[in-house]
């Protein structure tokens, strides 16, 4: 896991009550697969779960915000326990304050990990912006801290974790699996 190793970085995740996520390029690889009838196929990294599952068992609340709709995204949110999803949406920093405001949460509570440009508003409204490090160059650039793992391959883990560590919580909750 990399850690977040500037100081006021790590503060700004220490506040995080709401993790946000993009879907394609962050918790899949950015790939788009169709079958021969047209439908899309989508892959999702088991790790990337169980990190969404660790934020959530510490009380931090987790929603996703994707440019497109899927099924697949539907059955994903809802096998994780995602009850925060915005689908179809390309002004993702509108949609990060729909959501902040219909949950009482302020942008100073929030993480967002995203990969593209349509994600860069949110990702410098964010208390804690993340990205991936095969992300555009420019969000690279603006974001507060980028994964080691690209997306699809454990990055949205990486990301959790990494707030979990920054709120010292996460080796307690590395202990309750020992």
């Amino acid at each position: 896991m990399k850690r977040i190793s500037d100081k006021i970085t790590r503060q700004k995740a220490a506040r995080v009550k709401l993790a946000v996520f993009d879907v394609d390029g962050i918790m899949t690889d950015g790939s788009l697969s169709f079958t021969a009838d047209g439908s899309e196929i989508k892959t999702f990294n088991v790790l990337d779960g169980l990190g969404i599952k660790l934020l959530q068992k510490n009380n931090i609340a987790t929603a996703i915000i994707t440019g497109r709709s899927s099924h697949q995204v539907i059955a994903r949110a809802k096998s994780l326990g995602i009850t925060h999803l915005l689908q179809g949406r390309e002004d993702k920093l509108l949609a990060l304050k729909e959501i902040c405001s219909e949950h009482n949460y302020s942008l100073s509570e929030c993480a967002y990990i995203g990969d593209d440009l349509p994600d860069l508003s949110a990702i410098k409204a964010a208390a804690f912006g993340a990205t991936v490090p095969n992300a555009h160059p420019l969000v690279i650039d603006q974001c507060d801290w980028h994964t080691s793992l690209p997306g699809g391959k454990g990055a949205a883990r990486e990301f959790c974790e990494a707030i979990l560590d920054a709120q010292n919580s996460l080796q307690s909750t590395y202990d309750e699996y020992a």
